[in-house]
């Protein structure tokens, strides 16, 4: 069984989506994430990642026979092609410093052969902050996240609780006042070494396992 992502060329009509995933559930796949809107033209554009794919090949052709769909365009999946994700949260200064080290350190694991992507996003305020780590459980291929802040808690705590909760991911926290680093899986100090540790929490090709260290440990 294998992972692929597919792009399908639709018509824009009523049920032609529970058509397409009714042909998926019958070959046993499993989606775990879709992307769809609709083009100019008024074509439907279909993104889906799926999951323990037995046979592709009959999977296309019977998506091909779906009257409405016009084409089905195979591709790897987006976890093969671009490998893990960091996301650092934070405060501008604090984040950039964070990305310095994240950005170095997994330059020296993709050319080992892994493909881990840091995105940034500057942001103050809870609200504005507690939305955006909510978020994270509905984004794809997030393995770790980075809280880069000076002071962090209240709704941003409650919504690190909710995404801990939902997923497996790792939460690395830079050593700041609030409640948010009592859910932190590590609380660090410097945060270029916030940065570098993220990477090496998630690359397989790191002898680093943050499962070894215990909860809540600080750096």
């Amino acid at each position: 069984m294998n992972d692929y992502t597919l792009t399908i060329k639709s018509d824009e009509k009523k049920g032609v989506l529970y058509d397409i995933t009714d042909v998926i559930t019958d070959h046993g796949a499993n989606i775990s994430y879709v992307h769809l809107f609709v083009e100019k033209n008024n074509m439907g554009s279909i993104n889906l990642e799926l999951e323990h794919v037995e046979d592709i090949d009959e999977l296309v052709s019977d998506l091909k026979n779906i009257e409405e769909v016009k084409s089905v365009e195979l591709h790897g999946s987006q976890l093969d092609i671009w490998g893990k994700r960091i996301i650092i949260i934070g405060g501008g200064a604090q984040v950039s410093q964070v990305a310095t080290g994240a950005i170095t350190e997994a330059d020296r694991h993709n050319i080992r052969g892994e493909r881990i992507s840091v995105d940034t996003i500057p942001l103050v305020g809870e609200k504005s902050l507690a939305e955006a780590i909510e978020a994270i459980s509905r984004l794809p291929r997030v393995s770790a996240v980075v809280l880069a802040g000076s002071l962090m808690g209240g709704e941003i705590t409650e919504a690190v609780k909710k995404v801990k909760k939902e997923s497996k991911l790792i939460v690395i926290s830079l050593n700041m006042p609030g409640s948010v680093t009592e859910y932190a899986d590590l609380i660090i100090t410097d945060p270029i070494q916030a940065g570098v540790l993220a990477v090496m929490a998630i690359a397989d090709t790191a002898v680093f396992n943050i499962e070894r260290l215990g909860d809540n440990i600080k750096f």
